[in-house]
């Protein structure tokens, strides 16, 4: 990762479109002058961003049906952050110091339309800014409007240490839940879905063809009522093996795919018995939070009184310093993170 030199205005840019996953190899830190606002336009200074897996697809040029622009050689990465505002139009209801939501991370400093920013200071509904940054409303919405999680239901969540899963299985708990399996990549994860995040069982990827399945046909020997996959590929393939009587699959990320060294980030193939799914008369569908778009403001209403009765905990793991986010990244896409990944700027 190289450094360029300049002003006082800070911004991770992709140097170099990877051959496979992104490493910190391919992006530098440039620095320029803190951007002036145009009329309408907001100035603010970020506090903290995600960093997120999605990010590896658009660098691939795999955008077709995403919402999305993809990201070329040169091009400033995004992504959602929380900020203060520094200067506002006149007229705006925002004024410096406001604390807002919006799209333009992985820099110090955004210029943005005002109506292009969300005001955090006005419900409190969340107790710290910084956990208007989870990504827990896709994990909701998938399970109540999809997956219609009911009392007693065996609960899948695929992916489970990362930023969706550690949300999802706690959110199904909430919802009445009554056994939830998690599935990852690593022995301290699994430990730690267990430990401190009320799974019941945690299974391991890998080891071996056909393993992964046998596996899961132990942890859930009396099947699944409902799928949250963030995976694909052969834990999907699994999941099917083990669906109950109407199971609900909530398809929400396809990381096989968007992690798969030799792809490009758009593809998630899974092999699918559909004579199974006919049998047991089992739904499969995606979900897209633009389809959803109720869902936001109940989540963050239910996700603000369950973390203040602390029912539910927002897993995550912070990076200090924006020059520390490129490595953060691939840390991220090579599997060595719990939970949500936060920069603090």
């Amino acid at each position: 990762m190289a450094t360029a030199a300049g002003g006082g205005a800070r911004e991770v840019r992709l140097a170099e479109v990877p051959n496979g996953l992104p490493e910190a190899r391919h992006f530098t830190v440039a620095e320029g002058p803190v951007p002036r606002p145009g009329p309408g336009e907001v100035l603010v200074r970020n506090r903290h961003f995600v960093v997120f897996a999605a990010l590896r697809t658009l660098m691939g040029g795999a955008v077709q049906d995403t919402p999305m622009p993809p990201l070329r050689a040169g091009d400033t990465l995004f992504g959602p952050a929380v900020a203060e505002v520094v200067a506002a139009p006149d007229g705006s209801a925002l004024r410096p110091g406001t604390p807002v939501l919006h799209m333009l991370g992985w820099r110090e400093y955004a210029v943005l339309p005002a109506d292009q920013c969300v005001r955090l200071d006005q419900d409190g509904a969340l107790p710290e800014p910084v956990q208007y940054l989870n990504q827990g409303a896709t994990a909701y919405g998938a399970l109540t409007r999809l997956g219609e999680v009911r009392a007693g239901d065996t609960v899948l969540v695929t992916g489970a240490a990362g930023a969706v899963g550690t949300l999802a299985g706690q959110i199904a708990r909430q919802l009445g839940a009554g056994r939830v399996i998690g599935t990852t990549g690593s022995a301290e994860k699994a430990e730690r879905l267990v430990a401190e995040l009320g799974y019941d069982a945690a299974v391991l990827r890998g080891a071996g063809p056909g393993s992964f399945a046998r596996r899961l046909a132990e942890a859930a020997p009396d099947g699944v009522d409902v799928l949250l996959d963030n995976v694909g590929g052969e834990q999907l393939t699994a999941a099917v093996d083990v669906a109950r009587k109407g199971a609900r699959f909530a398809l929400v990320g396809a990381l096989s795919g968007q992690l798969d060294a030799d792809g490009d980030g758009g593809a998630a193939p899974a092999v699918i018995d559909s004579y199974r799914l006919i049998l047991r008369g089992v739904s499969v569908r995606g979900y897209a939070g633009m389809e959803h778009l109720d869902v936001a403001p109940e989540w963050t209403a239910r996700f603000g009184a369950w973390l203040r009765s602390g029912g539910i905990d927002f897993p995550h793991t912070r990076i200090a310093g924006i020059e520390r986010a490129p490595q953060a990244l691939e840390d991220l896409v090579r599997g060595r993170h719990f939970g949500t990944v936060v920069v603090d700027v």
